[in-house]
């Protein structure tokens, strides 16, 4: 088991921390470099390895809950707006809807699975943590995400309705949107949104203000919503919502799902932006190299 201690806080450039290079580029108005950005993305990704599997559950527990506000918001403009609006201008809408979630669990800081598809990746690359170690990583964060979503899913489904906030048409709307094809077109689909998630990581460490990473974070993830691209964790909750307030939608059509969701996300943010972004910018990229011990 990795203990707190296994990561050493050194593991930054000998003679040119991260700290000193973006404090160059600051003072002379630059964009970040790229293998900056890389040192960031591992040094934030080694800080997570550090930490304790009770703390990054209830992190991620968290972020499963925050996230589903994406689910709350669009079951309301959903209710208020079909009839009234065309499909068209209803899915655009939706699609707006959808960065909420994603603003509350980045900016909070919460985990979120699909971050860490590229995020936990760069330190196995950089041979200073063992796949093993991702692994576990990825379990704690994944389960803490979903079970922290269907928590959110339960009460919505019960308070939303109760409510009249939520038609239960709402939730089989955005459920069905997520069911409607075959396993491959699923697995296509979570790829490329696996891929603007980690894009969506990389791109943030690129940024130094706040309203900047806003811009960034509505901009990718209501590409992922507008394009009704598979999210795990956004798309978990969505359809358990559906499973639990409509017999329309089987607990089969939910494991479909998330089975095929998760493996293309994992593909998406590991392959088209962990591994291409080390396999140029690595190189270039001076780090300690520190690894897991096991005790």
């Amino acid at each position: 088991m990795k203990k707190e201690g296994d990561i050493l806080e050194d593991q930054v450039l000998p003679d040119g921390s991260v700290d000193a290079v973006e404090k160059e580029a600051e003072e002379n108005d630059q964009p970040k470099a790229g293998n900056t950005i890389l040192k960031e993305q591992i040094q934030m990704a080694l800080i997570e390895y550090r930490r304790h599997n009770k703390a990054l559950f209830f992190s991620s527990f968290s972020g499963g809950l925050e996230i589903g506000f994406s689910l709350l918001l669009m079951g309301v403009l959903y209710t208020m707006f079909q009839g009234h609006l065309s499909e068209p201008g209803l899915e655009f809408a939706l699609a707006f809807a959808y960065p909420i979630g994603f603003i509350f669990v980045i900016l909070g800081r919460s985990e979120l699975f699909t971050e860490h598809t590229t995020l936990a990746v760069l330190p196995v690359l950089n041979r200073s943590v063992r796949i093993s170690h991702l692994l576990e990583l990825w379990g704690v964060i994944f389960i803490g995400n979903l079970l922290g979503g269907y928590l959110f899913a339960f009460l919505l489904t019960r308070m939303g309705t109760a409510m009249e906030l939520i038609s239960v048409d709402a939730f089989v709307h955005l459920a069905e949107k997520m069911l409607r094809f075959n396993w491959w077109i699923t697995l296509g689909s979570a790829i490329f949104a696996g891929w603007l998630m980690g894009l969506l990581s990389w791109l943030n460490s690129s940024s130094r203000e706040t309203i900047s990473r806003i811009f960034i974070i509505i901009l990718v993830t209501a590409t992922i919503g507008l394009a009704g691209l598979h999210h795990s964790i956004v798309g978990s909750i969505e359809v358990f919502a559906g499973f639990i307030s409509s017999p329309e939608i089987a607990l089969s059509d939910y494991l479909f799902f998330q089975l095929w969701a998760t493996l293309g996300n994992i593909i998406g943010g590991t392959v088209f932006v962990a591994i291409v972004k080390y396999s140029h910018l690595g190189k270039e990229t001076f780090i300690h190299k520190h690894h897991f011990h096991d005790e």
